[in-house]
């Protein structure tokens, strides 16, 4: 493998759960099918916004982003991720496993970006309806969902560039799924301080500082509902914001558990179980909940289902 301590990785070894046994096979299955329902799930979202001028408003096009999002993360990781569980360990370039790790801190920054875009689109429908349709208007529209795209992908570059100047010596054997930033960090050779305090800025000002945002938006929304006279309206809208708030829910209370809540508490399996829950799972429950709650993409479905038959 390596000849000795001076000699510079050229590639890592991902290794996943030890010790699956006969349970590998039937996890290798059930992770494949949530993959593929993943994808299927958020290019049906996607194909059906794109395709219905019902679906042309700023939260389902918000919607259809928030599926090219999940995508990508779930394209990023799960392959890999799936060949580990199935042979217990892979091979993968040094390169190619950088690569890895900027796309999912892209697509994590951009799936932020579009969660809070999507509350504030929310905060101005129920929050100021009568001045709902001229300041969300095409332009802010496209201003916000170029801005979502933008930041993960800069943001994360940035971030990268300090990670490609460090040297990674001797030990490759990833102790996970996939190619993750605590991973990696503690296997280089070089001083990680410098790219552990980018990544904390990054984090602050991209998760948190947004996680906050959308506290504050709900925060306005529910105030809103709750001066409703009307029981049927507070519901009616309520339901508007439901879904999104699931999601943001799971999205935000996975990344808390896994990066900002105290590790010590946990197994080093546990915290590659909610690894790829996060990665696989939670892209795999957003076109669900938005399938299942919303009464706009349920009847479009029908509707493309009925004429698929005729």
């Amino acid at each position: 493998m390596l000849k000795d301590n001076h000699t510079m990785v050229t590639e890592f070894i991902l290794v996943g759960l030890h010790n699956l046994h006969s349970y590998r096979i039937l996890i290798f299955i059930f992770l494949t099918i949530m993959y593929t329902v993943t994808i299927a799930g958020n290019v049906l979202i996607i194909v059906l916004v794109s395709t219905n001028h019902q679906l042309q408003s700023p939260m389902y096009i918000f919607l259809s982003h928030l599926s090219f999002a999940d995508i990508l993360i779930s394209t990023n990781i799960s392959p890999n991720a799936l060949q580990v569980i199935l042979l217990g360990k892979i091979t993968i370039p040094a390169a190619n496993c950088l690569t890895q790790l900027y796309f999912f801190g892209a697509s994590a920054i951009i799936e932020s970006c579009l969660l809070t875009v999507m509350s504030y689109d929310r905060y101005l429908a129920i929050c100021k309806p009568l001045h709902y349709s001229s300041v969300m208007n095409y332009r802010l529209l496209q201003y916000l969902v170029i801005w979502s795209w933008t930041s993960g992908f800069v943001v994360s570059g940035i971030s990268h560039i300090f990670i490609l100047n460090l040297n990674f010596c001797s030990i490759n054997v990833i102790d996970h799924f996939f190619c993750d930033l605590a991973p990696i960090l503690e296997l280089s050779c070089s001083d990680t301080s410098s790219v552990q305090i980018v990544v904390s800025i990054a984090a602050t000002f991209m998760s948190l500082f947004q996680f906050v945002l959308v506290i504050i938006t709900y925060i306005c929304i529910f105030t809103s509902i709750l001066q409703i006279s009307s029981s049927k309206g507070r519901q009616k809208a309520f339901s508007t914001c439901s879904a999104h708030l699931i999601v943001v829910c799971m999205f935000y209370g996975t990344m808390i558990i896994l990066y900002i809540a105290p590790s010590k508490g946990y197994s080093v399996n546990l915290n590659k179980i909610l690894s790829v829950l996060n990665t696989v799972v939670t892209p795999l429950f957003n076109p669900v909940i938005y399938t299942l709650r919303n009464k706009d993409i349920r009847v479009t479905l029908k509707k493309k289902c009925s004429c698929g038959r005729s």
